[in-house]
């Protein structure tokens, strides 16, 4: 009875099962979560699993073709919702789930890719602060990477006119949305690079969803920002909205027309900082102005200018002490050589010798002539003092100063006039001069400040 039956082959069993999972609409297209663990990605691409909960496991393969729009990186213990379909792997006889799509379970997809990249790069330092590029105070030239017919562009081209009309705005043109987007940017960024005509540029866009604006969360977009050499202002989106282009740039604004005004001063504040430091300048010279003028007044109430007469006559007088310090030293001076002379001359009176005699008068005469050198030495050196001390007295005279143009204005009662606030138009005042005086009318006066 046995030996009437038809024995089937495991090939052709298997395959019937497989058949049967195939020609099942409920296994063509099924969703299924569970929990990652034994992940494994060949280097062909495609994604090898098993895909578990608390009571059941069963495989799964995620070919390249599929994974390929998956966002982040599947790891294990990672829990996901899938959609594929069932069907059985015929060399092992195992029934298997080929994945189409993978999600999160209980987080957005573009939210875990995002968190995932962030961490990605912040480990390999690109947002670390000390690589952060100064913004330039004064740029003469300022890109805009963005759509040339966005509201932003609009944004930033108003504020700059607004706050610094002095800069020139050149626009590198680039796709802000869509799966071209992030390539469209990293080429703007490259050409401004090349170009060397910007001193500083804005990248960004206006606000939208996370999907709208995740061209600026692309890898390739945040390592050209890192790359660039030319310091880099973010402004996606609102205030609300950071990307990873953010953390990438130099400089981060919450708007567009945040990062116009970080880009460029305000005029207007300029000006007052400038108007500020000529008042404090102005300050200053009014504070040395009065000093000097103090210092100046102090040297006029001195007893040289005051008492000119007293210290020419203490000059004089210290002239006559040095000239008779003088003649008594002459006089010493004489009397030593005469008295020396005098022994010179006993000495040989007492030996007599005919070439002693000679020898000290010649000696005598040398003497003599030397004394005479010396005390018209002397006389010609204090003549030349006197005349060097008279010529100081008559310097420093306020007499000899005021016969080089100078003069003195005094209004009524002797009252010396030190500022044009001192006198009013049609007053009269007296100019002292070198040889006189002369009685003048106030006509008009101007300060420093009149023009």
């Amino acid at each position: 009875m046995m030996n009437e039956q038809m024995y089937l082959t495991v090939h052709a069993l298997t395959k019937y099962i497989k058949r049967k999972f195939d020609r099942d609409p409920h296994l063509q297209d099924i969703y299924v979560k569970g929990e990652i663990s034994n992940f494994k990605q060949h280097s062909s691409g495609h994604m090898y699993f098993t895909l578990k909960d608390d009571q059941s496991k069963i495989l799964a393969v995620m070919f390249s073709t599929y994974n390929k729009k998956v966002l982040f990186k599947p790891e294990n213990g990672m829990k996901v919702l899938l959609r594929g379909e069932i069907s059985v792997y015929e060399p092992s006889g195992q029934y298997q789930i080929y994945v189409k799509e993978m999600q999160p379970d209980g987080i957005g997809e573009l939210f875990l890719a995002y968190e995932q990249l962030k961490k990605k790069l912040e480990k390999e330092g690109i947002f670390h602060p000390d690589r952060k590029k100064e913004i330039p105070s004064f740029p003469s030239v300022i890109g805009v990477i963005t759509s040339p017919t966005g509201a932003a562009i609009r944004d930033i081209l108003t504020t700059i006119k607004r706050r610094y009309p002095l800069a020139n705005v050149i626009i590198y043109p680039a796709l802000v949305q869509g799966r071209q987007a992030a390539p469209s940017i990293v080429k703007a960024i490259e050409i401004a690079n090349e170009r060397k005509e910007a001193d500083v540029l804005i990248v960004g866009r206006g606000g939208g969803s996370i999907e709208e604006l995740w061209a600026f969360n692309e890898e390739i977009v945040a390592r050209a920002i890192y790359a660039s050499d030319i310091p880099i202002i973010s402004a996606v989106g609102h205030e609300t909205d950071t990307t990873i282009a953010d953390f990438a740039a130099d400089k981060r604004a919450a708007t567009p027309t945040a990062a116009a005004e970080l880009a460029v001063p305000h005029v207007e504040e300029l000006m007052e900082r400038v108007l500020n430091r000529k008042i404090r300048l102005m300050r200053v010279i009014k504070q040395k102005v009065y000093t000097e003028q103090k210092r100046y007044e102090k040297l006029v109430q001195s007893y040289a200018f005051r008492y000119p007469k007293k210290l020419y006559e203490e000059k004089v007088e210290q002239l006559d002490r040095t000239l008779e310090r003088g003649k008594r030293a002459i006089g010493l001076l004489v009397q030593e050589k005469s008295e020396r002379f005098h022994r010179w001359q006993e000495r040989l009176y007492l030996r007599h010798p005919k070439d002693l005699l000679a020898q000290s008068k010649k000696e005598y005469d040398q003497m003599k002539k030397r004394l005479i050198r010396n005390m018209s030495e002397i006389l010609k050196n204090k003549q030349k003092d006197f005349l060097h001390h008279i010529s100081i007295l008559e310097n420093v005279s306020p007499l000899k100063i005021m016969e080089k143009g100078y003069s003195l204005v005094y209004k009524e009662k002797d009252q010396l006039v030190k500022s044009v606030k001192d006198v009013s138009k049609g007053d009269q005042v007296q100019l002292a001069l070198s040889d006189g005086k002369l009685i003048c009318e106030v006509l008009e006066s101007k300060g420093e400040n009149d023009g």
